[in-house]
């Protein structure tokens, strides 16, 4: 304890140090943010202002968008205002605040995605029953189980971090706090702290991943007797969600579940979960869904009317 009152903030380094690659990045990540920003609250919106609010599958989706955004917001601000900053530099409460936060906002994103998937898995194997098992008082159920899960995963991690003594350095290497790039700047020997990294996040997330494939391959086993058409009109609906769940588990899967070490790649990897998938899971859920396109195009006429209406007033 007395150790960390010597860190009363760390730099964060960041994905270059050269000045032309830094510029290239402020724009694209700038407009990559703008694209998450407008894509999510469009599918929260849309969802929300239509009948789709009450389908399961949309309702979590609505939820999804919102969690996303959360998400990103923990990191993406921080790392387009660095890359135009003089001094790249995070206090030590803004440091565990944002590590907290992030991994609160992405627990909650795993176990949508789990209760997403649960959601298909129950309107293919088990459609008699579907309205009585994904009932809305059980889906507001299954969200508030999820905010408690990212709340625990969240808290786990942060307790990990913040009893750690830090005497310096304090550069980071990395453009946001999480807990492996942490572990290096630490006084202490961290190989058992790296161990509870591991069982809290990387089998965390291994064991929601391998739950979601059994389940998809549940459901390909129970569709396997359909009609070719229908066979098709199942599994469309899955697409989507298993694409969004291979985009975010593999990087986070491929850092977490290692031991306790930094590489290179990590930077690379983890935009991939925290920048580039939220702004792809928006486009991945409407481009070949008829039911969120038409709400999107009703929410764009209601706002253009609505406008039209004022002017004329």
């Amino acid at each position: 304890m007395d150790y960390r009152t010597n860190i009363t903030e760390f730099i964060l380094l960041g994905l270059s140090q050269t000045k032309e690659i830094q510029a290239i990045c402020f724009v694209l990540f700038l407009l990559c943010y703008i694209a998450i920003l407008f894509g999510n609250l469009l599918i929260m919106i849309s969802i929300t202002c239509s009948h789709l609010i009450n389908q399961p599958m949309y309702f979590f989706l609505s939820y999804l968008s919102f969690s996303d955004l959360c998400y990103t917001s923990t990191v993406t601000p921080k790392l387009i205002i660095n890359l135009v900053a003089t001094r790249k530099s995070i206090s030590y409460n803004g440091c565990m605040t944002q590590l907290f936060t992030m991994h609160f906002f992405g627990g909650i994103e795993v176990f949508i995605l789990t209760g997403m998937a649960y959601d298909r898995y129950v309107a293919i194997c088990k459609p008699l029953h579907y309205s009585i098992i994904m009932s809305r008082q059980k889906c507001d159920a299954m969200i508030a189980a999820s905010c408690a899960g990212g709340f625990l995963h969240s808290f786990g991690q942060f307790l990990l971090a913040v009893f750690l003594p830090y005497c310096g350095p304090n550069e980071i290497d990395h453009y946001f706090c999480d807990v492996y790039p942490l572990l290096k700047l630490a006084c202490t020997d961290t190989r058992n702290i790296g161990f509870l990294v591991i069982a809290n996040s990387g089998l965390m997330g291994l064991v929601t991943f391998v739950v979601l494939l059994i389940s998809y391959a549940v459901i390909i086993y129970t569709v396997r007797s359909y009609s070719a058409e229908n066979r098709r009109k199942a599994l469309s609906t899955c697409s989507s969600h298993v694409t969004v769940v291979v985009l975010f588990f593999a990087p986070l899967l491929f850092i977490y579940i290692r031991p306790a070490t930094t590489l290179p790649e990590d930077k690379i990897f983890a935009l991939f979960y925290t920048i580039i998938a939220p702004m792809l899971n928006p486009l991945i859920y409407t481009l070949r869904n008829k039911e969120m396109k038409n709400a999107i195009k009703r929410l764009c006429h209601r706002i253009t009317r609505n406008e039209g209406n004022r002017l004329k007033s």
